[in-house]
């Protein structure tokens, strides 16, 4: 564990401590709840995490996107799941997954995809908040 005063400590208090500014484009329930398509949003810290927790502390769309459990996270369907999915498949840890059919993406790519929550995120980045009004189950 760093130290207080260390270098990598000295980093992680300044890039708590630095505002953000991302475009944010809702779409579905989401951008029911929200008002609005598309906003400016700034946010104290770098991180997909900290966005969210700021964002989620003004607009009340957490219950949409965010799953707390395993069971949350999981669509039911017609299909069973293969035990050998094609391709790369990752998914974020539990408590930090989506509900079914919500997506939370960054510059156009799923979040998983990056770092998931801890991605990094810089000025101009855009955030989509993606939550359908249908889908089929």
């Amino acid at each position: 564990m760093d130290q207080p005063g260390t270098a990598t400590q000295l980093e992680a208090d300044d890039s708590a401590q630095q505002e953000t500014t991302v475009t944010v484009r809702c779409t579905g329930h989401v951008r029911t709840a929200v008002g609005a398509h598309e906003l400016e949003y700034t946010f104290t810290g770098t991180t997909l995490r900290a966005f969210l927790e700021a964002f989620f502390d003004e607009y009340d769309v957490e219950e949409l996107l965010i799953a707390e459990t395993e069971a949350e996270a999981t669509a039911r369907g017609w299909a069973p799941v293969p035990d050998e999915l094609p391709g790369t498949w990752r998914k974020n840890p539990e408590g930090d997954q989506t509900r079914p059919y919500a997506r939370v993406c960054i510059n156009g790519r799923f979040n998983e995809h990056d770092d998931g929550f801890e991605t990094e995120l810089e000025d101009g980045d855009r955030i989509a908040l993606v939550y359908p009004f249908m889908f089929c189950v």
